[in-house]
């Protein structure tokens, strides 16, 4: 039997947990997809703040979140004056959180907000500080997509273990929960989609920080569904890596 003090929540879906979430969205150019992921954020009931940060979209996104915000006091939109990046738009959205916890999430449909239970069991049991989603952990439906892809994310994430003596299946994951203190500690330098190796080495060595793994579902999309990150994003990984790891 499992001690009464090690049990986790008996958690069954989002509609069992308080709102305790800031989810913080980086936007670029995703005017198709923005609102429904927004309605659909809102919807959970552990999201106790949206924190909309549009990275100077050119395509009516801009327009369209601030639609979205206007008369909803839990929406908060933050427009960029330069286009700066994914890891920049998170940076600024980290700042403003002010939820017990902090989770990333894409602005696309690849990862699903009905979801957010099974990153927060960990960290409301106790027994985490950080939870990561994994996509390879068998935990629902994963769209087959690129073989590359899945091998470029497999590698990156066999180095940044390597790097940080971690067993981590998906490094590259949008789906991250941080306690509040936690992740406002860090300082974030990368502007793009060097955000996620830079975070997992920086997490790392925080002293005493817990870190889980979850398994999550993903609906990835194609480049004619507007993906965006390139093999040069994949080489930009490596060498952050590499950077935060041995370098500083």
């Amino acid at each position: 039997m499992t001690p009464e003090g090690n049990k986790t929540p008996a958690i069954l879906d989002n509609a069992d947990v308080a709102p305790c979430l800031s989810v913080v969205i980086p936007v670029f150019n995703e005017q198709a997809t923005i609102k429904e992921i927004v309605q659909c954020v809102c919807a959970q009931r552990p999201v106790e703040e949206v924190i909309i940060v549009d990275d100077c979209s050119t395509d009516g996104s801009s327009s369209i979140v601030d639609h979205i915000a206007a008369g909803n006091p839990a929406i908060r939109v933050i427009h960029q004056p330069v286009n700066c990046g994914k890891g920049a738009a998170l940076r600024t959205g980290f700042a403003l959180a002010r939820a017990k916890y902090v989770l990333v999430q894409d602005a696309d449909l690849e990862y699903n907000p009905e979801e957010y239970y099974k990153l927060l069991a960990p960290l409301l049991a106790n027994k985490a500080d950080v939870v990561f989603g994994s996509r390879f952990a068998g935990g629902g439906p994963t769209r087959i997509l690129y073989f590359w892809h899945s091998l470029g994310n497999r590698l990156l994430t066999l180095v940044s273990n390597m790097f940080t003596n971690l067993s981590m299946t998906d490094m590259e994951t949008c789906y991250k929960v941080f306690r509040r203190e936690i992740i406002q500690s860090l300082k974030i330098q990368e502007n793009r989609f060097g955000f996620e190796p830079e975070i997992v080495a920086k997490v790392r060595r925080v002293h005493g920080v817990r870190i889980y793994e979850v398994p999550i579902s993903y609906y990835g999309r194609t480049y004619a569904d507007g993906k965006k990150i390139s093999w040069r994003d994949g080489v930009r990984a490596l060498w952050c890596i590499i950077k935060y790891n041995a370098l500083s």
